[in-house]
C-alpha cells in the first residue's frame, strides 16, 4: 500500500522543487547583500585596466591597487575643493525650493508665469490651468514618489565605504576565483564550458563597464556645459544627474531628460525650445554615434530585453535594481547560449577572470 502512494520519482521532483523554491527564497532574503557584492564586482571592473597598467612598473599587483586607491582618493578631494561647494548650494537650493514649485504647478499659478512670457491666449491659460488644478493630488503624488525613489539609493550610503573595500579583493583574487568556479567542473567538458562561461561573463562585464564609464562621463560633461550655457538654474546639480541616469540604459536617459524639462517649466525657463533641441540632439548624437563606436557589441541583447530588464530591475530592487538589470539580463544570454550549445566549442572560449583586467 505504502508502494503505492510513494513514488520515488514524484518525490524527486517535489524534492527538486522545493530546493528550488528555498534557493529562490534566500535570494531574496539576501537581495541587498547581493547586490552590494554585485557592486563592489563592476567597480572592481572599472578599476582593473588601470591596475594592471601599473602591475609592472610596481612590481606587484596589491601595490598597484594602492596606487590606484591613492589616485581615485586624490581626485574626489581635488573635486570636491573645486566644485563641491557649488554642486552643494545648488543642491540645498534645488530641494528648499522644490515643495513650492510643486504647489505651484498644482495650484496653476505656475502655468500663469509660463504663459505670460510665451504669448499664450488667456483661454489656453485657462484651459491648461483648469488640467493642472484638476490632477493636483495626481501630480504631488507622482512627484513625492518620484522623490522618494531617487532618495532610496541614499538609505545605502555606507555603501560608498564597502564597495571599494570589496573591490580590493575581487582586484586582488579575480584571477583564482575565475579558475576555482571552473575546477567545479569535474568532467573535462563541463570544465571548458564553465571555462567559457567566465570567459565571456569577464569580457562582458569589462567592456560594459568601461563603456558605460564613457557614455555617462560624456553625458556629464555635455549636460553641465549644455544647461549653463543655457542658463538653466541648478546646471550644476542636473548634469551630474543626467550622467548617472545613463548607468541605466535606454531608461535612464530618457529619465534624465524628462527631468531637466520639468525642473525648466517648474522654475519658468524662458528658453524651453533651445532645451529641447539640446535635449535632442544630444540623444541622436549618443545612440547613434558615440554608443555604437564605444558600447560596440558587448551585451548582444535587444534594446526591448534591456528595457524589460531595467523595469523588472527597478520592480524588485529599487533604483539598485535598474543599475544592474543590464549586465544581469547579458549574463543570463551568456549562460543560456552556452549551456544548450551541442559542444562545449560550439562558442570560442575567452580568456578568464583577473584579466578582470587586461580586456
Amino acid at each position: 500500500m505504502l508502494n503505492k502512494i510513494w513514488d520515488p520519482k514524484t518525490a524527486r521532483i517535489l524534492f527538486t522543487a522545493l530546493i528550488f523554491a528555498l534557493g529562490l527564497a534566500f535570494l531574496h532574503a539576501a537581495r541587498q547583500t547581493l547586490i552590494l557584492f554585485l557592486f563592489a564586482i563592476l567597480f572592481a571592473y572599472f578599476v582593473a585596466p588601470l591596475v594592471s597598467l601599473l602591475e609592472k612598473p610596481l612590481r606587484g599587483r596589491v601595490k598597484a591597487i594602492g596606487a590606484v586607491y591613492l589616485i581615485l582618493i586624490a581626485l574626489l578631494v581635488g573635486l570636491g575643493f573645486l566644485v563641491g561647494p557649488k554642486i552643494a548650494g545648488e543642491g540645498t537650493a534645488l530641494a528648499a525650493s522644490l515643495p513650492s514649485l510643486l504647489d505651484k504647478a498644482g495650484s496653476g499659478a505656475l502655468v500663469s508665469q509660463v504663459g505670460q512670457k510665451h504669448g499664450w491666449s488667456e483661454a489656453r491659460q485657462a484651459q491648461i490651468q483648469s488640467f493642472f488644478i484638476s490632477h493636483k493630488n495626481d501630480i504631488l503624488g507622482y512627484g513625492r514618489a518620484i522623490g522618494q525613489k531617487l532618495a532610496e539609493p541614499a538609505q545605502h550610503i555606507w555603501w560608498l565605504i564597502l564597495i571599494p573595500i570589496l573591490g580590493i579583493f575581487f582586484l586582488k583574487d579575480g584571477q583564482s576565483i575565475g579558475e576555482n568556479l571552473v575546477a567545479l567542473g569535474h568532467a573535462p567538458g563541463v570544465r571548458e564550458t564553465l571555462r567559457g562561461i567566465v570567459g565571456d561573463v569577464n569580457g562582458m562585464l569589462g567592456s560594459y563597464i568601461r563603456a558605460q564609464l564613457i557614455l555617462a562621463s560624456l553625458t556629464m560633461v555635455a549636460y553641465t556645459l549644455a544647461l549653463s550655457i543655457l542658463h538653466l538654474r541648478y546646471a550644476l546639480i542636473l548634469g551630474p544627474l543626467a550622467g548617472i541616469f545613463e548607468f541605466v540604459p535606454v531608461v535612464g536617459p530618457a529619465v534624465a531628460a524628462i527631468i531637466v524639462f520639468v525642473i525648466a517649466v517648474l522654475t519658468s525657463y524662458s528658453h524651453l525650445i533651445w532645451l529641447v533641441l539640446f535635449l535632442g540632439i544630444w540623444r541622436l548624437v549618443q545612440d547613434y554615434v558615440n554608443a555604437p563606436r564605444i558600447m560596440g557589441k558587448s551585451l548582444e541583447i535587444s534594446p526591448l530585453v534591456q528595457i524589460l530588464a531595467v523595469l523588472a530591475g527597478g520592480e524588485i530592487a529599487g533604483v539598485v535594481g535598474a543599475l544592474i538589470s543590464v549586465p544581469a539580463a547579458a549574463t543570463l544570454r551568456i549562460l543560456w547560449k552556452r549551456l544548450t550549445s551541442e559542444k562545449a566549442g560550439d562558442a570560442p572560449v575567452a580568456p578568464i577572470a583577473g584579466e578582470m583586467s587586461a580586456h
